[in-house]
This record gives C-alpha cells, structure tokens and sequence, in this order.
C-alpha cells in the first residue's frame, strides 16, 4: 500500500472540510431552518409559527456565495445585501450566511439584519463568542452607506450574529447562550427605549448528542441536520414528524449529501487507521530489535547502556528513551 505523502493528507483534509462547510452552508440557508433558528434564538420571533417566519418574515433569498458588497462603495448600493463586508483600514470579514428579517410593527415594519456562522469546532485561540461580537460590530457599521447615510442614525437596523458550533468542548453541548446590550441606571431613574439601543445579539447555539440533555427543539434539529452519523432516513423521518420540515428535492439532495460525505470521511478514516497500524506496528518491531541487539552486545562486551546505543548508530536523541526500555527489561 502506498503510503499518503502529508501534502496530499493535507489537501484531501481541506478538500473535504471544505465540502462539508459547503454542505452545512446550504442546509442552514434553508428558510425553513432559517425560521427555526430565528423562532428560537431572536426574541422577535418566539411567539411567531416557524412556517409564518419562513413564509413571511424571511426576504428574498439569503446570501451564501453572491456577488461581494463592497462597504467603501458609493452608497448607490444602499440596499444590497452581501456576504462579504471588506473595508480598507479594517480588513474584509465573510460571512457564511447573511440575510434580512422583517416585522409588522405598528403601520410600519422593524428590519433585522442577521448573520448565521457555522463553526465546526471550539479549538480556537480565542473565545468564540468575541469574534461574534466582532461580527456584530462590523454588521452595525456596515449599515453607513448601505442603510443610512450623514448622520441619520435612527436608521441603524438591529444585527444577530448567531454561531452553529457543531463540536464543542464537553461542558458545552446542548445549550444555546445569548449576550445582548441592556440598560444599567448608574445614578436617577431614566430610561431609553429598548430598541434605541439594543441594536446587537451574538448567540452561541452548542450542538451535542442525541443522548444528551436538553437535546430537543432546535438542538436536535440542527443536531439531526448536521450529523455526520445519522442515515438519511433517519434524518427525513426526524426532520418530517418532528419539525414537519418538508423533504423538497433540494432539501433531500442536500442531506443525502451530507450522508454521503460522512461516509466518505469513515471509509477513508478505516483506510487512515489501517496504514498508521501498520506504520505502528513497522516501527514497534524496529525497537524491539534495537532493544534485543543492545542487550545482547551489553552481556557479551560489557559495554554500558549508552555505549551499546551508540555502537548501534542510535541517534542521541533517542538514547535516552531506549536506555528506558533496555533497562525496564
């Protein structure tokens, strides 16, 4: 068997992360997932049906990979909608999915802006939720030139920023957070209306088991929808009792593929295992040998440890960890 060459590991690595983040992409855009996640994350939306907030709430087509919108543009683009938010002192951010919600109020309608991130794990070097924050910052200053312009800032639309981790650490899985602004009189007893100032929201929604607690609603509907486990009948029939989630064609295509990812990833994860057992096995007998030639020269010459090892061409990094075994024996 020809051993994989670690360039090529890597690329095969990137070729299917990239293909799973891409399929996650085009399932969290579907509106009907859409509406679950703002039914459960954005209290807007808590007491609306999912089908209302899919049907009626959701406008046009939510942006995965469009045409970038450029924020130092003219502001002819005022109403456009883009994945990506590029600015020229502070760098450019992608977003994964971004779109805009609307509410009756009054005579009138409250848009929100809203920004879905699918985060694959939590080993970062930094605490996730800061970066939906940051997220959430350039979501509001973005708005200059899209939304409003001079200094009509009764214009500035509220943003979510909400993060899908589907692999977090342990102590998080199953649970959905939510960090908003709120209101804090320091000294008298004034008050700002609440839409004055709360205009950001990061949630943080930690995916887990199908064993776990508190995996109902939309955890295991995003749990279910995600898996890399779950066969898709499973998921159609989880996802069409349960949450009465129709299976449209591009639906079902989307969670087949998903399914057929997975099975990828463990077939080429038996074939990995396989080739570093044999490597594993390969470098165990090597020192066994080593072990067994170094002790017979040490009782037929009455050389030391060290010296056996180095009469065997041992590299001296690795005499220390030898002598170890030798002498263990």
């Amino acid at each position: 068997m020809e051993t994989e060459t670690t360039l090529a590991a890597g690329i095969r690595a990137a070729d299917e992360e990239t293909r799973y983040d891409a399929v996650c992409k085009e399932l969290l855009s579907e509106k009907v997932v859409l509406a679950w996640i703002l039914k459960t994350c954005a209290v807007e939306f808590a007491e609306y049906d999912v089908s209302e907030i899919a049907e009626k709430f959701i406008e046009g087509t939510p942006v995965i990979s469009a045409e970038p919108v450029t924020r130092n543009e003219s502001a002819a683009k005022i109403s456009g909608m883009g994945q990506v938010d590029s600015s020229i002192m502070e760098g450019t951010v992608t977003y994964d999915i971004y779109f805009r919600a609307v509410l009756p109020k009054g005579e009138g309608v409250v848009e929100l802006i809203v920004n879905v991130e699918a985060q694959g794990g939590y080993n970062v070097s930094y605490p996730l939720v800061k970066r939906g924050v940051y997220y959430s910052c350039r979501m509001v200053s973005a708005q200059y030139g899209r939304e409003f312009s001079h200094s009509h800032y009764e214009k500035v639309k509220k943003v979510y920023s909400i993060w899908i981790c589907t692999n977090p650490a342990q102590k998080r899985r199953n649970s959905i957070s939510r960090y908003s602004m709120a209101e804090e009189s320091v000294i008298g007893d004034t008050h700002e209306k609440r839409e004055h100032y709360d205009l950001q929201t990061v949630v943080m929604v930690w995916l887990g088991d199908r064993d776990g607690k508190n995996y109902e609603g939309l955890l295991k509907l995003l749990g279910t929808l995600l898996s890399t486990e779950e066969t898709p009948e499973y998921k159609k029939r989880v996802l069409g009792d349960e949450f009465h989630i129709p299976m449209t064609e591009t639906l079902e295509g989307e969670v087949s593929e998903m399914c057929n990812l997975s099975q990828d990833v463990l077939a080429k994860g038996r074939e990995q295992g396989i080739q570093q057992g044999i490597q594993q096995g390969v470098r165990q007998g090597w020192d066994e040998a080593i072990v067994r030639s170094a002790k017979s020269l040490m009782k037929k010459t009455g050389w030391s440890v060290r010296e056996a090892l180095s009469a065997l061409e041992i590299p001296e990094a690795e005499r220390d960890a030898y002598a170890e075994k030798i002498m263990a024996r």
